[in-house]
């Protein structure tokens, strides 16, 4: 068997650890992590160029490294080839080793954010001590100072602190240890992170099962759904987290 996996280079060391076990050929695309700023259709339209690239003679699937993100993958299609995506609702349920892991642990922690050493690493301000000030970045990337500039001051700041107030809901920080960080380094600036906000802090075992399973080809319909070709996957809004749509 040989497969195509596009995946988010949030989960870069994962997947790189994953492939180098696994028992098929399988050639990988990594896309950035910018795509998490874009909205749901930006996202989509970009996810399915990258699919609709592969080219059907040469693989078997499309291994997708991404959860269902939002709706970020809702409406995405299946072309020639069969598409394999993690029943999860992001990156982190696959870090965690399934969503079943995930709702759990947000069931009895309220107000959790969350750090991986790739989204550590692959922060657009990475290599500083922190990933910087949450107070001056918000999920577009912009800050505060750009908004000001592009807006005004009375319409930039208030910007500013309409996109940045669904911060004052988190309490926690929780690094996820997948087992692969080469030293502690990650581990401290997310505890660094947590003590700049104010955050208690927690580490937490990851896992590398879903990673594991999807590029080995063991694709167990509680975990992953096949989006066979010429179908379109949906949020099913349930456990099942996706379906094929009717």
């Amino acid at each position: 068997m040989k497969f195509k996996l596009i995946s988010c280079e949030v989960i870069y060391r994962e997947m790189c650890a994953a492939l180098a076990r696994a028992r098929h050929h399988v050639d990988c695309e990594f896309l950035p992590k910018a795509l998490h700023d874009a909205d749901a259709k930006e996202m989509l339209r970009l996810l399915q160029e990258a699919i609709d690239r592969v080219d059907s003679r040469k693989y078997d699937a499309v291994l997708l490294g991404y959860g269902l993100c939002g709706t970020g993958i809702a409406g995405l299609q299946a072309r020639a080839l069969p598409v394999v995506i993690p029943r999860v609702h992001d990156c982190i349920g696959l870090l965690m080793g399934s969503a079943e892991t995930y709702q759990r642990y947000f069931d009895t922690h309220s107000g959790v954010y969350f750090r991986s050493m790739g989204w550590l690493e692959r922060a657009p301000d990475s290599g500083q001590s922190t990933l910087g000030p949450m107070k001056n970045k918000v999920a577009t990337g912009r800050s505060l100072a750009e908004l000001i500039e592009r807006y005004g001051q009375d319409k930039g700041s208030y910007l500013f602190e309409q996109l940045n107030a669904y911060r004052n809901i988190y309490q926690q920080l929780t690094f996820i240890e997948i087992g692969l960080e080469p030293d502690a380094s990650f581990e401290e600036l997310a505890r660094k992170e947590a003590g700049e906000h104010g955050w208690r802090f927690e580490t937490m075992q990851g896992s590398m099962r879903m990673f594991e399973d999807l590029v080995r080809g063991d694709w167990d319909a509680r975990d992953f759904l096949v989006l066979p070709p010429g179908s379109e996957v949906e949020a099913s809004y349930d456990a099942s987290i996706m379906r094929v749509k009717k």
